[in-house]
């Protein structure tokens, strides 16, 4: 029986029915893998939803009476200043840099993503360092103006949301300027035809079309910023997930956890349909740019002022940091630099190195399973197995830590009524706990490069191979792989930087002795040590600018 239209619209090879019964059998062992990675994201959300099953009602009760109003308000604080921060910086740089004419404009135009190599907590604990009461610029205005000098407080909300908003404004801005590259000036000249001053044409008809990627960018935002625990621990404003560090290894009551857990999670599921109501069903469609397009000059200090502002943003966010850490490292080089440092370094290297194989693989076999049976279950498997970005790294490593800790009783008490055998924990606290826990939170990083390599390949060349016999392993491993190089590369490069960075679920679930250049910063930076903290920052920063060139070059190429 010869394939359906349906089935050769599809990119990947065709799985003609009735062809053979072994056939069938691989395609269903293929979708059997995508349901299988579908069920390991969804594991770890239901054990932390089922948490409320477990009483804790002393520590719930401590939590009352003294911090839950408190994480509530922040949390909401948190979300509210940082998503309106991210969408004023990121759609208003990305729309300075993409319809007007200034002295730097091609500069800052590829230079204003560069904060996303920075992760947050480093600009944080920078920040902290240089404006808090006893740093460098406090120090400078009590000298020129006495002890009467005043400086707003920088451990303050309102000092981690500007931090948080100069980290994460980068999302913002990719996508808002993509938006608007897409749009043109033809559709605001439009717009001034029919009478709309400038202002009026922006918001008007620029920004309603750029909906649907302003609220992508402001949602990754806001996520990032809701799993994110070492900015806050540093400024100590308590969030969800420094509550979920201290009820886990501060008041020893994992099942707190997992129930503080559950609640971050329902703030996460709060970003993610506020960003759907957000992009609607609203489908624009605007006709790609043809050649470049002429921008608006700007003049005088219209001109000027738009430079300074582009050079302020990159200076606070990316300059003044980098330039800090290189300050400190130079310094402290001589005691950090050692072999300690080496470990550190090597541990980094290796749980990076091991989750990005792993993740990649993962997230090959599931685009692959798309393509030979690209039916709305394995779709939905697909989705669902590519959520976990969206989940903090605590709320994975609390899911996890929880499904393996009753995993490793029921295993014990299997050997002890089998064979008398009394037997330790197997899973909890090993690295397995964290490798699955890098898998589920990078799998849509890695997913990515390798669906949009896949997309590329010519359906003519699976079946021409599908002809001359060759199974669905075969033509994975011989025709698709070596065409997927350069996505499979990508995605491990881009999971293996994530792994670098990632520290709430690195901090919870990492083996005895397994410290990271991550770990290493964070209990630095508890001791207020900043200058020691900065040599593993710095590396970290360094491997953070690798893809941010990858996205340098591939904005370029687009504009």
């Amino acid at each position: 029986m010869s394939t359906t239209t349906e089935e050769m619209r599809q990119s990947g090879p065709p799985v003609e029915t009735g062809i053979s019964d072994w056939l069938n059998v691989n395609v269903r062992l293929w979708r059997l893998a995508s349901f299988v990675g579908a069920a390991i994201v969804a594991a770890p959300i239901l054990v932390v939803a089922l948490a409320w099953l477990t009483p804790a009602g002393e520590v719930w009760r401590h939590l009352v009476q003294t911090v839950l109003g408190e994480l509530l308000l922040n949390t909401v604080v948190l979300m509210l200043g940082v998503g309106g921060g991210v969408f004023l910086l990121g759609a208003g740089l990305a729309w300075l840099v993409t319809m007007y004419d200034f002295p730097g404009r091609r500069l800052f135009d590829w230079a204003l993503m560069l904060p996303l190599a920075i992760p947050a907590y480093v600009l944080a604990f920078v920040a902290v360092a240089l404006l808090d009461f006893s740093g460098p610029v406090q120090g400078a205005l009590r000298a020129l103006f006495g002890g009467a000098a005043w400086f707003p407080p920088i451990r303050s909300a309102g000092g981690v949301v500007a931090v948080m908003v100069l980290a994460f404004y980068p999302y913002v801005y990719m996508l808002a300027r993509a938006a608007f590259l897409a749009q043109g000036r033809r559709m605001l000249e439009t717009g001034r035809v029919l009478g709309l001053s400038p202002r009026a044409a922006f918001l008007r008809v620029a920004l309603p079309m750029a909906r649907p990627a302003l609220a992508a960018g402001v949602a990754l935002a806001l996520m990032e910023a809701l799993a994110d625990f070492g900015a806050v621990a540093i400024f100590n404003y308590d969030t969800f997930t420094t509550a979920i560090y201290k009820s886990w290894l501060g008041l020893f009551s994992l099942p707190a956890a997992a129930q503080l857990a559950s609640l971050l999670l329902l703030f996460v599921a709060v970003a993610l349909i506020g960003e759907r109501q957000l992009r609607g069903r609203a489908r624009y469609h605007v006709s790609l740019r043809h050649g470049r397009e002429q921008h608006y000059r700007l003049a005088g200090t219209r001109a000027w002022g738009a430079t300074a502002a582009c050079a302020l943003v990159l200076l606070l966010a990316f300059a003044i940091p980098v330039s800090q850490l290189f300050y400190w490292a130079w310094d402290s080089a001589r005691i950090d630099l050692d072999a300690r440092y080496l470990r550190f370094f090597l541990n980094t290297v290796a749980l990076g190195a091991a989750a990005a194989i792993v993740t990649t693989i993962g997230a090959l076999l599931l685009a692959y399973t798309y393509r030979l049976k690209p039916d709305r279950w394995v779709a939905g498997a697909v989705r669902f197995a590519t959520l976990g970005y969206a989940l903090p790294g605590s709320v994975l490593a609390v899911g996890i830590m929880v499904s393996f800790v009753w995993l490793d009783r029921q295993f014990a008490q299997w050997l002890q009524s089998l064979f008398g055998i009394v037997a330790g924990p197997l899973l909890t606290g090993s690295l397995i706990a964290l490798l699955l826990a890098y898998g589920v939170r990078f799998m849509a990083v890695a997913h990515g490069p390798i669906d949009s390599s896949f997309e590329r390949i010519k359906p003519s060349l699976w079946q021409a191979a599908r002809s001359l016999g060759a199974g669905n392993r075969e033509i994975l491993w011989r025709v698709s792989i070596p065409l997927l190089r350069t996505g499979l590369l990508s995605a491990a490069l881009l999971v293996f930087i994530e792994v670098m960075k990632e520290l709430p679920a690195t901090l919870l679930l990492r083996p005895f002795g397994w410290d990271t250049l991550a770990t290493r910063i964070f209990e630095m930076t508890s001791e207020g040590q900043w200058e020691r903290a900065a040599l593993p920052a710095l590396t970290l920063v360094l491997a953070g600018l690798i893809p941010v060139v990858m996205l340098v070059r591939r904005s370029s190429s687009q504009a």
